[in-house]
């Protein structure tokens, strides 16, 4: 008996290999060695994902489609080496605990975790426990503190009152943290998450600043959970608005409209307040990508700089740190929004089918959409002053 082939399973690749080779679509400048968060030195991204069952939902049983993502900022000790943090909230239907304080002091003194809306709780108690291992000061000789947890929503695929991550898979996250190339799609945090009714997850970009500019490294990862169809945006091209009378029929969420969390790393000398300025821009990045930073959405990002280390305990009255001008943050600004906007892409291309309790998530659909970029591109090539 003759068994049909089954139907080829589409190969994810990250955005930039939708466009020609040499295409500026996605910015003007180049992308560091990984082209990820972790061209930034000393930050390190690990994961722990969780796919299992299927069917019905089952409240404390399943489907399960989350995780939990970790990032250590800075890999020699974050806690007695602390570094300068900054943020900005563009709408705050979300949270990140741990952000008060970070916005407050500054300073930044635990690894950055993301994951489902109901296990913040379940992750801040894992990483405090982690923590108090490698420093049994915490709490006595020195400050206690609040770890930053990031959520988004994963409710339409993941049984997330089940509350699944547990202890183990933030230690697992810490366990696999590692410099290099960064999984994507559907692993850690992001495993169930949704962007514009296609599957997302974790994306990451980064860009490397000419050397007249500084030679300055800044990355961007995210967790990506956001919007409509109709809104999705890549380097300008309307591809939701082509592509949502094919997916008509889609089950898709109506009431949670999603969120993300942005991290941004970079080895420029900035202050608190630059940073929260940089992700300023970030957001702009976002919007590029066709957020609208809906009613229901929560828009939260968290930023550092890896230049400057402020010690926990030193005898010293005044401590000095170096610092960018502020005429010279522009092409930053530049940088982060390139690397925002492809994070979000790369956290749709390298995202499969995936499904949960309300249906399937499809994956964005590569070829149809690189064929539209390329005919988009092509027309917009011609049109151009340059080619006249």
């Amino acid at each position: 008996m003759n068994v049909p082939d089954a139907k080829p399973v589409e190969k994810r690749v990250r955005a930039r290999e939708l466009f020609a080779p040499g295409s500026k679509a996605l910015g003007r400048f180049s992308p560091g060695q990984w082209n990820a968060i972790t061209d930034v030195a000393g930050v390190q991204v690990g994961h722990s994902t969780i796919i299992r069952g299927k069917g019905p939902l089952k409240r404390g049983k399943g489907p399960v489609r989350t995780g939990v993502t970790a990032i250590l900022c800075n890999e020699k000790n974050i806690f007695e080496q602390r570094i300068v943090g900054g943020g900005f909230v563009l709408n705050g239907a979300g949270e990140v605990s741990g952000l008060t304080q970070m916005m407050e002091w500054g300073l930044i003194e635990t690894p950055i975790f993301l994951t489902n809306t109901m296990s913040v709780g379940q992750v801040s108690d894992a990483a405090v426990q982690w923590m108090i291992e490698r420093f049994p000061g915490i709490g006595g000789e020195h400050d206690v503190l609040i770890p930053l947890v990031g959520e988004c929503d994963d409710s339409w695929l993941n049984d997330s009152a089940g509350r699944h991550v547990k202890a183990e898979n933030v230690f697992e996250a810490l366990r696999t943290a590692a410099s290099g190339p960064v999984a994507e799609g559907s692993v850690g945090g992001g495993t169930g998450m949704i962007c514009c009714d296609f599957k997302s997850g974790i994306g990451t970009s980064s860009r490397v600043l000419p050397v007249e500019m500084g030679g300055f490294t800044i990355g961007v990862l995210v967790m990506n959970n956001f919007g409509h169809m109709r809104d999705l945006r890549i380097a300008g091209f309307p591809v939701g608005k082509v592509l949502e009378e094919r997916y008509r029929n889609l089950p898709r969420r109506v009431a949670n409209y999603g969120s993300i969390i942005a991290v941004v790393a970079t080895d420029a000398p900035l202050s608190t307040h630059q940073l929260g300025r940089i992700s300023k821009r970030v957001a702009l990045g976002i919007g590029r990508a066709g957020s609208i930073a809906a009613h229901g959405s929560g828009e939260i990002i968290l930023a550092f700089s890896t230049a400057n280390t402020v010690p926990r305990v030193t005898d010293k009255m005044i401590y000095r740190m170096k610092m960018l001008l502020d005429q010279r943050l522009d092409p930053l600004y530049e940088a982060s929004i390139e690397a925002t906007e492809e994070a979000i892409l790369n956290s749709l291309t390298m995202a499969r089918d995936l499904d949960g309790p309300n249906g399937n998530s499809p994956g964005l659909p590569l070829a149809e959409v690189k064929e539209l970029l390329s005919r988009w591109e092509a027309q917009t090539l011609a049109s151009s002053p340059a080619a006249k």
